[in-house]
Formats: structure tokens, C-alpha cells, sequence
């Protein structure tokens, strides 16, 4: 029996996947753990393997396109095998490939959802047991199977531990909690899942469990349907006048194109007729229009002026360029960076303090403490003691607004932004302020190494009470910093800068560091911001309180 084979979440914020690769194509032999793609996701690029065995029958996706999580991507079966209904009843294929093919489709669609509408069928009739993508973080939205250590047909045991899953920071173990044969895999190593939704099902050997499935999958669609499908048509049909200006000796609606493909081309100002496709048939889709260079025009340069009798003027010569860019999709990390700080900045109403810090004092301690000190301390090391210690004196700042409610702890976790190639981490240095420096330098170190080896775990940075953001190693004088929910407040470290500065009447050389206090206004009070950064400031100036 042919299997659709899905897009599976593979981190708790993710909600598409890109088809970076396809390694077989369709009527090629697929064998269990066979590699058939590779799937980029908000933190890599994983390989996506089968746990089925077949012919490959249907590829939805082209190279470079995004899917969306659950969409349909591809279907395994026996060779010649129908799979036509299949692909109606579990909620079809991706968007673009529901586009493509709407025409061919919809009769067969329509009979599809006649037959869903059935009798209702659950597990327990089935007598089988639903696995779902669990919640393993209090932020989690979705998960990715980061591997799978079970095949449709193995024998499983209530502990057995059937996979791993990646959240957007860390990747955990699912264990079955049923026992009898895995009857089916909804999504592949690779992909990702919403919380709760089917990622296995257990039961008796032999169970048919394709009723339930195409039970749960058909009835979310049959509202959604209508509204594509309308809007794709509007998106083929409505030419702009752009492309009425340029398309004007020939009809491009005529051009077997995709919908995506004909609105980019119109945004472009490009004929579609130029295009040769590179789908099935020749047909016109997005990365064929994005690559698409018009030819050459002979170029008509309207010539120099000539010079006159009486002077002579200055030819200006021609420099002919070609304007050039390169664009890349956003990668799912990202989103989730842009998603959160946008909604603290536009939510949280900021307010900003930032101070003048004389660092001499600070760097003949930081002399003195790494001659004996087991760990290097960092002067970044000092500011977040500095920090945690401030809290302490001032409860008022190390608060979260809840809505009806303002949560006042009495603990000091501090996050510690840490840069990573695809974007932030913000792991927490729990009880600060109990903790010695060389105890917060070895932890730090620790927190950074894991971080851009991407083996943090949920505890690492669940939990902070405050947030310190330093770019002063990447030479910035001073910055803001945006609010890290659910804290108050963020600290942003700027450089320490040689600059002259009047010491008891005199000019004499300093080392001036300027920090920045970043407020939530609805909290925390511009008095009440000010005098944290003061006791900030004095602490760093006499490092030696930090001791004591």
C-alpha cells in the first residue's frame, strides 16, 4: 500500500521546510534508510531518510521551494500503484503543487472528501495507540525528528525509546509509552511536528490504520480548499499593468506556468514566453524566473556633445554597470528571532539609561585575580557579578510583567547572550549572585562551546531573570539592546575606550566603558532604572565589593 511521506517539524518554532536536495527521483527503488533528500530547517541542513520500502511514485516539491509542516511531499508505494486518492485523502501537497495541479486534481478531490465523510473511526476502535510530538519545552510549538530508531513493522516496548527530537535549541528523547508493531511513521527524520500531532502509531501487527489518518487529515482541508484555490486563480488571471506594458506581442497566460512563477514575473516586468521551464512539460516555475537574465539589448548611448569653437568641454566617460544581488531564504532560527524581539519591541514600551563606567579600577583587579584565579576572568565575568549583585539591592528591576500581575524574584538567574552562526542563544547563569567570578568564567566558557556546538538543553536557558548583552570585544563604543522576555530589563556592554578624562582637576588618560540599561517601562520606573545603573557602575569602579 503506498505511503505519503511528509514535512516534519523538526523545531519548535518552525512552520515550513525547504527541499534543499533531492537524491532519487521518481520510479527509483527506495530502500529502508535509503537517503532521498535533504530538508533545511531554522538550524541546518538535515538529510531525510526513508523508512519505507518502494518506488518512488510521486515528488511534490521542487529543489528550492518551501513546504509547509505536514504538507505532503512525496509518496512511496508498488510500481504503477495508484495514489491519486491517497494524496486527496490525507490533505494533498504542498501549496504550489496543489496550485499546479488544481485542474487535474479537484474532480477526484471532491469524490475523495464525499467518501470521508463516513463513519467516524478512533484508535481505541482500531485498538491501537496514537504517539504524538510531545511538549518538551514551556515555548515549544513543534519538534523535529532528529532520527528515528524504529521502522514501520519493529516490535516495540512501553519504554523503549523510538526518537529523537530537536526542539529550536536542543534534541530529546520520545519514548513510546505503548507496546506492539509501529504501524506507521507520519514524519520522516528530518521533518517537523506540531505539538500533539500524529507522529507514530502503534498496535496489532496487521492493523489498517489509513482510515483514521485520512479521518484526521481530510477535515481541517475542506474549508481551506475554496479559499486557495481562489486565490491562486486571482493571482493567474489578474495581470498587472506592468505586465500588459511588457508583454506585448504575445499572450503569456497562454505559458504553462506556476501561479508563484507568473507573480513574480510580473513583479519583474518579465515575459514569460523569454522563460524556458524547467519543471515537467516545460513548465515555468519560481527558480527559473529568479534566475532568468534578459538578453543583451544593443546599447544606444546618446553621443558626447561636441565641443564648441570657442572652448573646449570635458568628456565625461561611460561607465556601463550591471545591478546585481543575491537573495537567500530566511532560515526558521532567524524567524524565530525576528518573531519574539519584534513583539517585546512593539509590545514592552522601552526606555534607555546608559552610563559612563571608569574600567582602571576594574582592569588592575582583573590583573590581580587572573595571577591566581583557575579559570581566566573576563571583564564581562566582572559585569554580571556587578549585575547580579545590583539585583539583589534592587528587586524592583529583576521582575517580569505577567499582564494581571508583576512577578518580583527573589532568585538571580542571569542570561548571557551568546552569538551563534544562524543567529542568538541566551543560556542562564543560575544564582548569580551566590557564585564566585572563576565559578561564572568556567560556566560562561561552558554555556559558549555548547552553544555553537548545538547541545545546549531546554534547562540551559529556560529561566533568566535579567540579561546581559555585550558587544565591546567587536569594538562598539554603545548600544540598545532589546528586552529579552519574560525580564525587565537587558544591560548592553559597550567597549572600553582610552579617552582623556579630568581627575582631580587634571586631564589624564582613562579607560571608559559605556553601559546601556534597556527598561520595560510598564515595570520598572526611569528613577528606579537609574539608580540600578549606579549601584552597576559604582561596583564595577571598586571591583573589590564584588569580593566581599
Amino acid at each position: 500500500m503506498a505511503e505519503v511521506v511528509r514535512m516534519p517539524k523538526m523545531s519548535d518554532t518552525m512552520t515550513e521546510g525547504v527541499i534543499a536536495k533531492w537524491h532519487k527521483k521518481v520510479g527509483d527503488k527506495v530502500s529502508s534508510g535509503d537517503l532521498i533528500a535533504e530538508v533545511e530547517t531554522d538550524k541546518a541542513t538535515m538529510d531525510f531518510e526513508s523508512y519505507q520500502e518502494g518506488t518512488l511514485l510521486y515528488i511534490g516539491p521542487k529543489e528550492g521551494e518551501a513546504v509547509p509542516i505536514d504538507a505532503v511531499i512525496a509518496v512511496l508505494g508498488e510500481e504503477g500503484e495508484d495514489y491519486q486518492a491517497l494524496l486527496n485523502g490525507n490533505g494533498g501537497a504542498s501549496p504550489s503543487t496543489k496550485e499546479d495541479k488544481k485542474e487535474e486534481e479537484a474532480p477526484a478531490q471532491e469524490e475523495t472528501e464525499d467518501e470521508d465523510e463516513g463513519e467516524e473511526v478512533s484508535a481505541e476502535s482500531l485498538g491501537a495507540t496514537v504517539i504524538t510530538m510531545p511538549l518538551l519545552s514551556d515555548t515549544m510549538t513543534e519538534g523535529v525528528i532528529a532520527e528515528w530508531h524504529f521502522k514501520v513493522g519493529d516490535k516495540i516496548k512501553s519504554d523503549d525509546v523510538i526518537a529523537d527530537v530537536e526542539t529550536d535549541k536542543a534534541t530529546m528523547e520520545v519514548t513510546a509509552y505503548a507496546e506492539g508493531t509501529l504501524l506507521y511513521i507520519g514524519v520522516e527524520k528530518g521533518q517537523a511536528a506540531k505539538v500533539n500531532d500524529i507522529i507514530a502509531i502503534v498496535g496489532k501487527e496487521g492493523t489498517d490504520v489509513t482510515p483514521l489518518l485520512k479521518q484526521k487529515s481530510s477535515k481541517p482541508k475542506k474549508q481551506e480548499a475554496p479559499k486557495k484555490e481562489e486565490a491562486s486563480t486571482s493571482a493567474a488571471n489578474e495581470p498587472s499593468q506592468a505586465e500588459s506594458k511588457e508583454v506585448t506581442s504575445s499572450d503569456s497566460s497562454r505559458v504553462k506556468a506556476s501561479p508563484l512563477a507568473r507573480k513574480i514575473a510580473k513583479e519583474k516586468g518579465i515575459d514569460l514566453n523569454e522563460l524556458k521551464g524547467s519543471a515537467e512539460n516545460g513548465r515555468i516555475i519560481k527558480k527559473d524566473v529568479e534566475s532568468f537574465t534578459p538578453a543583451a539589448k544593443q546599447k544606444t548611448e546618446a553621443p558626447a556633445a561636441a565641443p564648441s569653437a570657442e572652448s573646449k568641454s570635458v568628456t565625461i566617460p561611460q561607465f556601463i554597470g550591471e545591478e546585481r544581488f543575491t537573495e537567500k531564504p530566511v532560515t526558521q532560527m532567524r524567524k524565530t528571532i525576528a518573531k519574539r524581539l519584534s513583539e517585546s519591541l512593539f509590545t514592552a514600551p522601552h526606555f534607555y539609561v546608559t552610563v559612563k563606567v571608569d574600567m582602571d579600577s576594574a582592569i588592575s583587579a582583573r590583573n590581580k585575580i587572573n595571577e591566581v584565579a583557575p579559570v581566566k576572568v573576563s571583564f564581562n565575568d566582572l559585569v554580571i557579578k556587578a549585575v547580579a549583585v545590583a539585583l539583589k539591592q534592587h528587586p524592583n528591576v529583576n521582575s517580569s510583567w505577567l499582564g494581571d500581575k508583576i512577578r518580583y524574584n527573589e532568585h538571580v538567574n542571569i542570561g548571557v547572550a551568546i552569538a551563534v552562526d544562524e543567529g542568538l542563544l541566551v543560556p542562564v547563569v543560575r544564582f548569580a549572585d551566590g557564585k564566585t567570578l572563576s565559578h561564572i568564567s568556567a560556566e560562561v566558557k561552558d554555556f559558549a562551546q555548547r552553544a555553537k556546538a548545538k547541545k545546549l538543553q531546554p534547562k540551559d536557558w529556560e529561566g533568566s531573570t535579567f540579561t546581559v548583552s555585550n558587544l565591546g570585544m567587536f569594538g562598539v563604543d554603545e548600544f540598545t539592546a532589546i528586552i529579552n522576555p519574560p525580564d525587565s530589563c537587558i544591560l548592553a556592554i559597550g567597549g572600553i575606550q582610552q579617552v582623556p578624562v579630568v581627575k582631580n582637576g587634571a586631564v589624564v588618560p582613562g579607560n571608559i566603558m559605556k553601559i546601556t540599561l534597556s527598561c520595560d517601562h510598564r515595570v520598572v520606573d526611569g528613577a528606579t532604572g537609574a539608580a540600578f545603573l549606579q549601584t552597576v557602575k559604582s561596583l564595577l569602579e571598586e571591583p573589590v565589593r564584588l569580593l566581599v
